[in-house]
């Protein structure tokens, strides 16, 4: 721990330690729950700030990845896309965001052009204002190329906060997993040529999960998208929330052959890859299929439940994950950090 290292900014274990240790254990407790809402004291994809009736939910994230073009899309889709996950899967519906560009000296302008042209572009799609922002060029050397900070803010009745865990809960995945992780794993190699079917997902999720959330809002007890860190760190996250024990089948989690095959050449865990188009839902068991079955019908033809919420059966299974294999037996799914630089 005496110096910052690409493990702390993978998203896995190495990253909520750090979090924890160097911002949430200095903020006082009654600074860390917004004005009768949620904050720190969730660590959430969001905030929720109560104002009347609704909530404001707040997210803010930094998109930095390489490279800044990729199959299926560029850093400037990514940040939008990512951002607006950020509030569906807090049950919100997406309103506004403001953006910052980092742009490094010499940067050829045309292409920063075309990537702020598909951020409005995305915007414009989905009926989504751009407010404000802000503008910097740093000199070269010191910055990589071009970051995008957002800010993004929506409304709910009701948020979704991933404590709302409880044992019974079913385990629901919409879509194919470690798709965005693998794509830029291959492009930082220089293996896209040999592995053309890969691309990322990188997706909003405003017309598929968002409608299956508020049709079955009071049954869903927890959203993530699971991006850096992957499946794995979403779930020991929720685990480690409550001390609950999180049962997973490896065998019923979508990942497309070409993904699949792929990571398992590059000896990479896919539970621990990041996704950029899919959520990961706790759901009321008493609805788990009907919840399925109408993400089917929005077009997450993907969509199914991998797993289930126990109360652990053993003090040192609390806040664990295990994954029943394909051959019958059960490992523990630890998060791993995948260390790659500029993933997301």
């Amino acid at each position: 721990m005496g110096a910052i290292s690409l493990a702390h900014g993978a998203g896995g274990k190495e990253s909520w330690e750090l979090i924890k240790r160097l911002i949430v254990n200095k903020v006082p407790e009654e600074l860390q729950r917004t004005l009768g809402g949620y904050g720190l004291d969730v660590l959430d994809d969001g905030a929720a700030i109560k104002l009347g009736s609704k909530y404001l939910v707040i997210t803010t994230d930094s998109f930095t990845v390489y490279p800044i073009e990729f199959p299926g899309g560029n850093i400037g889709t990514l940040a939008i896309h990512g951002s607006i996950n950020d509030l569906v899967v807090m049950g919100a519906d997406p309103l506004a965001l403001m953006d910052s560009i980092i742009v490094e000296e010499g940067f050829d302008l045309p292409k920063l052009d075309s990537i702020i042209k598909d951020m409005v572009n995305t915007l414009k799609a989905e009926g989504i204002y751009l407010i404000g922002g802000d503008f910097k060029v740093m000199p070269k050397g010191s910055v990589d190329k071009l970051v995008i900070p957002v800010t993004g803010l929506g409304l709910s009745e009701k948020p979704i906060v991933d404590t709302q865990l409880r044992p019974g809960d079913r385990i629901i995945v919409t879509s194919p997993l470690a798709e965005h992780g693998a794509t830029i794993l291959a492009a930082q190699l220089g293996m896209l040529e040999e592995n053309k079917g890969l691309k990322s997902d990188t997706r909003p999720l405003t017309k598929t999960v968002l409608p299956a959330i508020k049709r079955f809002r009071p049954y869903i007890h927890a959203a993530r998208d699971p991006t850096r860190g992957g499946l794995a760190a979403t779930l020991n996250e929720w685990a480690s929330m409550k001390d609950l024990t999180i049962v997973i089948s490896r065998s019923s989690i979508p990942l497309r052959d070409e993904v699949r095959d792929f990571l398992d050449a590059m000896g990479v865990d896919p539970l621990s890859t990041a996704s950029e188009g899919a959520a990961v839902l706790g759901v009321d068991p008493e609805v788990v299929d009907d919840v399925v079955n109408y993400l089917r019908t929005l077009g997450e033809a993907y969509a199914v439940e991998i797993g289930y919420v126990i109360e652990a059966p053993d003090p040192y299974l609390r806040g664990k994950v295990i994954a029943e294999t394909e051959v019958g037996g059960k490992v523990l799914v630890e998060p791993k950090s995948i260390n790659l630089p500029r993933i997301c």
